[in-house]
């Protein structure tokens, strides 16, 4: 039930200015389904849906152990092959697998079940430690909360930063976190720092990211040491300064490349790099577009 409230909420009705989906739960049996909360889940559309869906998203569920019945692997296998996008939270990756879609390709799925998963199908390159794993039209996301992380970076990668930013915000979510690989956005932007000093600075920086903002400033500022200032900020948010700072400018970059016209050069100097050419680099680097390809895909301006 936690990975069908995730969907759910994800791809749900957020208000206006944000896009709608046309959202539906699907089974090979419709019917009432069970659950682990022990309420019945009633399921109205069958594997027909499927054939007109522009996104899949295999839920985990107890029997995942046993492959699915030769319906739902054609079905997985008919939607992917007619270019659909393909995605598995949790042990639902083990659908995929069963389908064959994995084959060659990396995947993750809930820590505790990696290694069988990578036992029952040696031709996949299992990452336990990913949250998620972006392989084009096939997307695989670790288990329980860290279906946020996948759904997250589904919107972030079809709609935009801003999009899937307002949708984390309305959720009462931080928008990523960090997923130990090379990954749509690859640093953490913490909402929620418990450490009221550190907090403080964190949104100081926030609002001064044209600003150099070396590590022993933020340390100053804080009223610590540089090696504390690292510890306690590795502790706080899973990260360090500098990969959570390049993080904030990409994403404040994106955002600006979104919703703005600004010229590159000026992007570059209000999220606090020296030149648009240094902002291209990281941008290539972290995100593998130039910043006007990234504009011209998810620009909101007329």
């Amino acid at each position: 039930m936690l990975a069908v409230g995730i969907v759910t909420e994800v791809f749900g009705p957020h208000g206006q200015g944000l896009p709608g989906f046309d959202f539906a739960l699907c089974a090979d049996r419709p019917g009432p389904v069970p659950t682990d909360l022990g309420v019945p889940l009633t399921v109205t559309h069958g594997l027909d849906r499927l054939a007109a869906a522009d996104l899949v998203i295999a839920l985990p569920g107890a029997g995942f152990r046993t492959p699915p019945g030769p319906a739902v692997l054609d079905a997985l296998s008919a939607a992917h092959g007619r270019g659909a996008l393909v995605a598995a939270h949790c042990v639902g990756t083990f659908a995929l697998a069963a389908a064959g879609l994995l084959d060659g390709l990396r995947a993750t799925t809930h820590w505790r079940f990696a290694a069988l998963l990578a036992d029952r199908h040696p031709q996949v390159s299992v990452e336990p430690d990913a949250l998620y794993v972006d392989e084009g039209r096939i997307v695989t996301g670790a288990g329980a909360a860290a279906g946020f992380d996948l759904c997250l970076h589904l919107l972030r990668r079809e709609h935009g930063a801003a999009t899937a930013n307002a949708v984390a915000r309305d959720m009462v979510l931080p928008s990523h976190r960090d997923g130990g690989q090379a990954q749509y956005l690859a640093a953490p932007a913490p909402e929620d720092c418990h450490d009221e000093r550190l907090a403080e600075v964190l949104a100081w920086v926030r609002e001064n990211l044209h600003e150099p903002l070396p590590v022993a400033e933020l340390a100053r500022r804080a009223m610590m040491s540089k090696r504390s200032f690292a510890r306690r900020f590795a502790a706080a948010t899973g990260t360090t300064p500098h990969a959570w700072l390049r993080g904030l400018r990409l994403s404040g970059a994106e955002e600006l490349l979104e919703t703005t016209d600004l010229p590159v050069e000026e992007i570059a100097r209000r999220v606090g790099y020296g030149s648009a050419a240094v902002l291209r680099e990281q941008f290539v680097r972290r995100r593998g577009v130039p910043p006007r390809s990234y504009r011209r895909s998810f620009s909101r301006t007329p």
